[in-house]
């Protein structure tokens, strides 16, 4: 390579998506996101985190009550909601 001579590297930037959780009260988001290469992508990130926490979020689901993940695109707004809902019919 000649003395000088720019180097120019293609850099594929991913979309940043972050996790949203709620739970009666309280509600936190990540401060790290996950890189995906399109909403389907994401889709499918988002739906194997929440298989992953299903089972302990039911065990610990209070009657009447909702739990919810949401994965929010780069400025921070929805893109995807997945809900839990605990009713009792009396």
């Amino acid at each position: 390579m000649a003395s000088g001579a720019a180097v120019t590297r293609s850099v594929s930037v991913m979309p940043l998506f972050f996790f949203r959780i709620s739970n009666g009260r309280y509600s936190g988001c990540s401060e790290q996101g996950t890189e995906c290469v399109d909403r389907d992508a994401a889709w499918k990130e988002m739906t194997s985190v929440c298989a992953g926490m299903a089972a302990g979020i039911s065990r610990k689901l209070q009657e009447n009550s909702e739990w919810q993940m949401e994965l929010l695109d780069e400025g921070r707004q929805p893109v995807f909601r997945i809900r839990i809902v605990a009713e009792t019919f009396d």
